[in-house]
């Protein structure tokens, strides 16, 4: 018996389980699609960003950066470094000093790598539950069928091919397509989860990177300053004979 003749048998009930699951199966393949173009794209964006980043971070302009930041706003690696450097910058404009800003730098920081990991992570939830839930609804199919096809022997008083043709294709349709839809769903999810997880690292990565550029070098430069006003008096009241005493 083909396939074609078997879907002629599917009864009312087996033939909605069987729609349900190919809905499943196109929203699944759309969001599958959505997510790869979508983190393709941030990936490509976040390559070219972080040239401009290392070109920061080796003694560039903030506001070059703030404007690469602008031009790779679908970069998750630019999304976090441009609120840190916007906030660094906000306070630099205003007057204010910009070594006592590491507490609002890091705090917008923290605040755009948990944005970004959100808008990430939208849809997965879906696709988790399409893996989840598919093979039960296939399973639920199956049951239906197996029971028509008894029904059907129940009602002829005969187990011919005939009688139980529609409920073993119930079954046999229904556990099928209910895999079908799993398998893609749990692959596309454990493969954009894997790809989330490099993304934090490589986010976090920058963000350090960003935080020891404006601030360490800074405190560096004070603590200079500081050892050079405490080694003048010294110097001028005698030397180092004075300041052992």
């Amino acid at each position: 018996m083909s396939l074609t003749e078997l879907l002629r048998h599917v009864g009312i009930f087996g033939g909605a389980v069987m729609v349900c699951l190919v809905l499943l199966s196109v929203f699944s393949v759309g969001m599958i699609i959505d997510k790869h173009r979508r983190f393709s794209s941030a990936s490509r964006q976040s390559e070219k960003f972080k040239a401009e980043f290392k070109k920061f971070l080796h003694g560039g302009d903030v506001q070059n950066l703030i404007e690469a930041g602008r031009l790779h706003e679908n970069s998750y690696v630019a999304q976090v470094v441009s609120a840190g450097i916007i906030e660094y910058d906000g306070v630099r404009q205003s007057g204010g000093d910009p070594v006592a800003s590491l507490e609002l730098v890091t705090s917008a920081i923290r605040d755009s790598i948990s944005e970004t990991l959100i808008q990430l992570k939208r849809g997965l939830g879906f696709l988790a539950t399409i893996g989840s839930t598919a093979p039960f609804i296939g399973l639920f199919g199956t049951v239906v069928g197996i029971i028509n096809a008894f029904r059907s022997i129940a009602a002829t008083g005969s187990g011919g091919m005939s009688v139980v043709s529609g409920g073993i294709a119930e079954a046999l349709i229904s556990t099928a397509l209910g895999i079908f839809v799993a398998i893609p769903a749990v692959v596309a999810f454990n493969h954009f989860t894997g790809k989330i997880e490099t993304f934090h690292v490589q986010m976090n990565r920058a963000s350090s990177q960003l935080v020891n550029c404006l601030f360490k070098i800074p405190e560096l430069r004070v603590l200079d300053v500081e050892g050079a006003e405490v080694k003048a008096p010294m110097v001028k009241k005698g030397g180092p004979a004075y300041a052992a005493r």
